[in-house]
């Protein structure tokens, strides 16, 4: 195993390890390092799809873009999708592999740790540094025994580690200087330097805090990263929606996501939010919501449980006013699943019920089967001929799907010809469901769909901008990151704890592939 490593911890979930991890990736991709990122589990409804089939984590797959790399099943070998509050299924390398409840660890153990030490000698072997990332605290003592993914990576990988604390929050040098203090002697060495996140106002009242965690810990802060209001970059799952119930000023187009318990893949709708026009909405009370003019039923790991969850809060009679109000409707994977007349389930592969009656919005019926579908796609948009693409994530297979109802035409999967139909659609057009994850990454049809809404509300068209070019703005958004970082960390020092040369060249653009 050659490559130079360099591990990113944190004091808690959501200081920011995922978009410093994906900063550094782009940082030195950019100074003609050849990298990679890791994180050994990660415990996400928000999964992307790789090449050939198999799921990862979203933020693996983001960070695997930042460095100009197409994602692979190595770069996430564990991925934990939360069922319930104490289960969840287990994707290792790629494929569901078994449902597990919160005793069932040997197990769990025995399965996923050899693929992890085998996916992480994989990319060691390929690449000259290794960008690890770890999950939640960095001290859960109560966790350790059982730990694949922090301090025992870091002693597989013999690596240096970062440690991050979140001041937006409050209280950072306290969970610093805890995490520190709660850690054995031999991870406490490993920590080589702190990393101070999402810092608001003057640096110079921080200073006699700084200097008191250096004297106290013996262990540097090499950066102040300051507080950004939009990334434009992916979010690793959906505790940042917290922050998002309400987008900004009224747009003309207004559009509601309904945040399912177990919502999956939220970042469907990330371009959406970068629409001048469009105000983006994540909604849990019905009663509280203001005029949308568009409501979605997005991706979920749990569709029976969250329709349940839909209907007790109120959310099927509100679908009953909106839609006789003119407003439309939009369902993806699982929500396309909850729109249509019935899910049946006689294996129990999703829930105790062997059938569900659905929403019944769309003529379609929705039957679960062991095998899950993971596979890229691509394909065109039937009422307009604009090409669409994205990614399918789900076990139940959707029937009744015909070719004058359908909304599009598959005809690529995973690199391979295809001819079908996907989604389905109502008289008026205003009721739409797919399968398809990531279909709004795509300029023409997201600009098509949004005027589509506009006209139906009496306003002019405003078609394509040059801003509307997806690939281009994350480029923009990766290069941005990892300027922040630079003028904000000394990465000369987090080069030389990595091992590799830091010389950073503006002419060296890493070849990023379109990664979804």
């Amino acid at each position: 195993m050659r490559a130079k490593t360099l591990m990113v911890m944190g004091t808690a979930s959501d200081v920011g390890k995922s978009v410093v991890v994906t900063a550094l990736c782009r940082a030195f991709a950019l100074a003609g390092v050849r990298v990679a990122p890791f994180k050994s589990q990660n415990m996400s409804n928000n999964a992307a799809v790789c090449p050939g089939g198999g799921e990862i984590g979203r933020a693996q797959a983001v960070q695997a873009e930042a460095c100009g790399l197409e994602p692979s099943v190595d770069m996430n070998p564990v991925l934990l999708k939360p069922e319930s509050e104490s289960g969840c299924q287990v994707v290792i390398r790629g494929r569901p592999r078994f449902h597990m409840k919160a005793h069932e660890h040997e197990r769990y153990r025995a399965e996923a740790w050899p693929e992890i030490v085998r996916s992480y000698k994989v990319l060691a072997e390929n690449f000259d540094l290794i960008v690890i990332e770890g999950a939640g605290g960095a001290a859960e003592i109560n966790l350790r025994h059982r730990d694949v993914v922090n301090w025992t990576i870091a002693e597989l990988t013999d690596s240096p580690v970062l440690l991050i604390g979140d001041i937006d929050k409050g209280g950072v040098f306290a969970s610093l200087v805890g995490t520190v203090e709660l850690l054995a002697p031999a991870e406490r060495q490993r920590i080589k330097g702190f990393l101070i996140n999402k810092f608001r106002g003057d640096q110079t009242l921080l200073d006699p805090g700084l200097r008191f965690l250096e004297a106290r810990t013996g262990i540097p802060v090499l950066g102040v990263l300051p507080y950004q209001k939009s990334l434009g970059i992916p979010q690793e799952d959906s505790a940042i929606l917290d922050g998002l119930a309400v987008r900004g000023q009224p747009k003309a187009i207004t559009i509601g996501v309904i945040r399912l318990p177990r919502i999956s893949n939220y970042t469907d709708f990330e371009p959406l939010e970068n629409e001048a026009d469009v105000a983006v909405h994540y909604l849990s009370d019905p009663l509280t919501t203001p005029n949308i003019d568009v409501l979605i039923l997005p991706g979920t790991k749990n569709t029976v449980a969250d329709l349940r969850w839909l209907r007790e809060a109120g959310w099927e009679d509100f679908l009953v006013r909106h839609r006789r109000g003119g407003g439309w409707v939009v369902g993806v994977c699982g929500g396309y699943q909850m729109l249509g007349r019935r899910i049946v389930d006689n294996d129990r592969i999703e829930s105790d019920r062997p059938e569900t009656v659905a929403l019944g919005l769309l003529e379609i019926e929705t039957i679960f089967q062991h095998e899950k579908i993971t596979e890229r796609v691509g394909g065109v948009h039937l009422l307009t001929g604009l090409p669409v693409s994205g990614y399918e994530i789900h076990a139940g297979r959707v029937t009744g799907v015909t070719a004058s109802g359908a909304v599009f035409r598959i005809v690529e999967r995973d690199g391979v010809s295809a001819d079908e139909f996907d989604g389905a659609h109502s008289e008026d057009g205003q009721i739409i469901g797919t399968s398809i994850h990531g279909l709004f990454d795509g300029a023409a049809f997201r600009r098509n769909f949004i005027d589509a809404v506009r006209e139906s509300k009496g306003l002019a068209a405003l078609g394509l901008s040059v801003s509307d070019d997806l690939d281009a703005n994350r480029r923009s958004a990766f290069d941005r990151v990892a300027d922040l970082l630079e003028e904000h960390v000394n990465m000369s020092r987090v080069a030389a704890l990595a091992g590799v040369d830091w010389k950073r060249s503006a002419a060296t653009t890493p070849n990023t592939s379109k990664v979804r």
